[in-house]
């Protein structure tokens, strides 16, 4: 009798109700768990407590586990000296205006190869696809070019926020993203709204986005999140420092500041994109996922 595929494992259900099947199973699982958690949430731990260190605690070695004197203060003097709060807000703001962008965008521009299909449609996507392949430093220097003088307008877009939301337009990436999702709608739906006389605009308000809130909500914390902790090109576009990043602030603080402050701050900087992702992690889940079979 042929096994049902839903229920195949590596380990067969038998094995697993004996005695040592079980003891070995959730040894090993627990193990495995425990590795990973250590590996990812160590540096998360020892940036929180560092931050709680005195200077000299921070720098022994070895370095100790827990802080012999907690000083809460070090977030204190974070916020107040490395003022944090403008560094947050320009972040926030570049994120904003960057995922806006994308979501107009690159939804369009997904939409029309999945829906629209095009002239010379794939051959255009494969190119842009192509460009995944690109080391993102060798961009770094055209890109800056480009910055400095934009083509035709001759520009200098230098300490403007476009300097940062327009090379995050054309996010491959996300465009193929939002595309597989959208092949996953049945072109039954875009046959009927044709049929009561919808324009493909008024599809893609009406019929396709409402279907792709999950796929949406990855490419938001995708693109808030490149923002977020991109540290060398928003150091190259933005000099000034009214117009600094929160990682561009805290490097350029970092120099005559107290590393324990320096760690505090880090911990601040890394506060909104974790609870973005507690959050919505289930439509990281579900979005990567909803799309990746057909029918």
């Amino acid at each position: 009798m042929a096994q049902d595929s839903g229920t195949r494992t590596l380990i067969s259900h038998a094995q697993l109700r004996r005695g040592r099947g079980r003891v070995v199973y959730w040894t090993l699982l627990t193990a495995v768990v425990l590795v990973f958690t250590l590996v990812f949430l160590g540096p998360l731990y020892w940036m929180v407590t560092g931050a709680l260190k005195s200077g000299q605690e921070l720098a022994q070695t070895p370095p100790s586990l827990f802080p012999a004197d907690p000083q809460p203060q070090n977030y204190v003097d974070a916020w107040n000296n490395l003022d944090l709060a403008k560094l947050l807000f320009n972040t926030f703001y570049y994120a904003t205006g960057a995922l806006l962008f994308q979501l107009v965008l690159d939804t369009a521009a997904a939409y029309a190869f999945s829906k629209l299909r095009p002239v010379f449609g794939n051959v255009l996507l494969g190119m842009m696809l192509a460009t995944l392949m690109i080391p993102a430093m060798v961009l770094i220097v055209p890109q800056y070019v480009t910055v400095i003088d934009l083509p035709v307008l001759h520009i200098n877009l230098l300490d403007s926020p476009f300097a940062i939301w327009l090379p995050l337009v054309a996010n491959a990436f996300n465009i193929f993203l939002l595309k597989r999702f959208f092949d996953s709608i049945p072109e039954e739906l875009m046959a009927a709204a044709v049929m009561d006389g919808a324009t493909p605009l008024r599809t893609l308000w009406s019929i396709i986005l409402p279907m792709s809130r999950p796929i949406l909500g990855v490419v938001s914390i995708l693109a808030v999140t490149a923002v977020w902790k991109d540290f060398l090109w928003p150091k190259l576009v933005m000099p000034s420092p009214e117009t600094r990043t929160v990682s561009v602030g805290i490097y350029a603080f970092s120099g005559g500041t107290p590393m324990n402050v320096v760690v505090a701050a880090s911990v601040i900087a890394a506060i909104p994109t974790v609870i973005i992702f507690l959050i919505f992690q289930r439509n990281i889940m579900s979005g990567l996922t909803t799309g990746s079979i057909k029918g």
